[in-house]
């Protein structure tokens, strides 16, 4: 009989040539099917909700805020030139001088007339008028004395005419001396009426009229006199001064030029669908020589331009330094909108789908997943997420590319915070003494 220990071995010499031929038939599988690759390191990012800026950017060609060609009003040869080119100049500076001794000899004959009719209006009203006036009272003052004494000696000889004590012939006698006193009291009285009504007002008013003519001929002969001088209408800088001393300023043309670029306007060409978005009051950017220069947008054109279907934007910036110049094409970035509480993500998450549009690969249990998204607004380095993933999803920022759905991945820390890590680590060795060994470490006191 065979003992139950024989077939105890038995039975366990049959279960090991199983397993081994198991195993022999699992690496020969794997051997035909190739090996597991490993998991793939990547580096995250958490997708977060904030705010993302939607930028409209655009080459610009750089005009100054004001700029004057000032050309002189007067047909005359330069007599000096007071400014040159590159000059800081102010309002009502003088920029240069024309020869100008004629009007000078116009105005000062032009101001001994004003002078002259000012004098002879101010001695008709203080004297001439004032003194006919005096003797037109005096005169209407004695005929009433003489007319009130006729009228009393006529009165007195009527009386006596009635009592039989006078001739008749007195009493006509005295009537027409009555008459004669009141026809002279009438005719004075009518001419002080004449000479406070009429007579006295025309004199004043004629004679403040030839004043009046006498100072405007004077004034305009004043007037181009001073156009001698060229004044600048602006602050500014003078960019041009064609003209030299001597040298008579050819008609209609700038003996100097002013630009002022205190500030500029930066006047870009921008698309009409995205100009339907910038709104005056936009901040915007520009980049200067020493960075980025904020500015505003002063002006977005109401009609497109049919050559190019662009709209003319005007964004104004204040030019510190004066480093910018005008002419020069800079490229503005203007903010038309700030979008509140949307998924943002690295711009570096994005990948290009085999399928078309773009995806981004986002890590749940150390495996990846692909997800189509749908992409809003680009900044920089941010991008908006319209559809796809959701706030706290980890986006793969680097190792993606190539990464299969599913694949087994390693999330790596970012390389800031491995030097950070880093850091902190070689900051708890101690610093090396002379000679390159470690210092002593000092011991603690028993």
């Amino acid at each position: 009989m065979i003992s139950r220990k024989t077939i105890l071995t038995a039975l366990l010499a049959g279960a090991a040539a199983l397993l081994a031929g198991c195993g022999k038939a699992a690496s020969k599988e794997d051997a035909g099917g190739g090996e597991q690759e490993p998991p793939a390191n990547v580096t995250v990012e958490t997708a977060a909700l904030g705010a993302i800026d939607r930028v409209i950017t655009a080459d610009a060609v750089l005009y100054p805020i004001n700029q004057a060609n000032v050309m002189p009003k007067l047909a005359a040869p330069v007599r000096r030139m007071l400014v040159n080119r590159g000059d800081h100049v102010k309002a009502g500076q003088v920029l240069a001088e024309l020869e100008s001794a004629d009007l000078a000899a116009a105005a000062n004959e032009s101001k001994a007339l004003y002078e002259q009719s000012e004098a002879a209006y101010q001695m008709l009203t203080r004297a001439t008028v004032l003194d006919d006036r005096t003797k037109a009272e005096a005169d209407v003052q004695a005929a009433q004395q003489t007319y009130d004494a006729a009228k009393r000696v006529y009165e007195s000889r009527v009386a006596l005419q009635k009592e039989g004590a006078l001739a008749q012939k007195l009493v006509d006698d005295a009537k027409v001396a009555m008459v004669q006193a009141q026809s002279a009291l009438e005719t004075a009285q009518r001419h002080l009426e004449s000479l406070n009504q009429v007579s006295q007002r025309e004199s004043i008013r004629g004679a403040e009229a030839q004043m009046n003519a006498a100072r405007a001929h004077y004034e305009n002969a004043a007037v181009q006199l001073s156009y001698a001088k060229v004044v600048s209408p602006i602050d500014g800088i003078v960019a041009d001064r064609p003209v030299y001393p001597g040298e008579m300023p050819p008609s209609g043309s700038p003996i100097v030029s002013i630009v002022d670029i205190s500030r500029v306007v930066a006047r870009a060409n921008v698309p009409v669908k995205e100009a339907a978005a910038i709104k005056v009051g936009n901040p915007a950017r520009i980049a200067g020589p020493d960075g980025d220069l904020p500015g505003r947008v002063t002006v977005v054109s109401p009609a497109v331009d049919p050559s190019t279907t662009t709209v003319e934007v005007w964004v104004q910036l204040a030019n510190p330094g004066e480093r910018l110049k005008p002419g020069a094409t800079v490229r503005v970035s203007i903010i038309a909108e700030t979008i509140q509480n949307t998924v943002i993500v690295p711009a570096a998450a994005l990948l290009n789908s085999d399928e078309g549009g773009q995806k981004i690969m986002i890590v749940a249990g150390n495996i990846a997943r692909e997800r189509k998204v749908s992409v809003g607004v680009r900044q920089g380095d941010r991008v908006q997420i319209l559809s796809g993933i959701q706030p706290g999803d980890q986006v793969i920022t680097a190792g993606g590319l190539g990464l299969d759905d599913k694949a087994k991945v390693i999330v790596q820390a970012p390389k800031a915070e491995e030097e950070a890590d880093e850091d902190e680590d070689n900051s708890d060795e101690p610093e090396p003494g002379p000679g390159g060994k470690p210092a002593a470490q000092p011991q603690e006191k028993k």
